[in-house]
């Protein structure tokens, strides 16, 4: 894998944030620290996409003609086949 260098400027603040979460003994330098919050935004930004679709989905599929009681009922057979009830 390439390593690109790159110069980031900072306020005064975020600069004794970053010190202090290096300190805290989480990071051992400023590269893992950044690092790690772009890996944490990366994370985050595809679980908003995944989230995204899902609801299209939904909007997609229309009106459903079932009583909230089956969809429910549906749901935790669903999540008891699947083992996360």
């Amino acid at each position: 894998m390439a390593v690109i260098r790159k110069t980031v400027t900072f306020t005064e603040q975020q600069d004794r944030w970053i010190k202090a979460q290096i300190e805290e003994g989480d990071f051992t330098n400023e590269s893992e620290y950044l690092r790690h919050l772009i890996r944490q935004d990366q994370e985050q930004k595809g679980k908003l996409q995944k989230l995204k679709v899902a609801i299209q989905e939904g909007i997609d599929s229309g009106i459903s003609s079932k009583t909230f009681s089956e969809i429910l009922r549906e749901v935790e057979v669903k999540m008891k086949a699947d083992g996360k009830l």
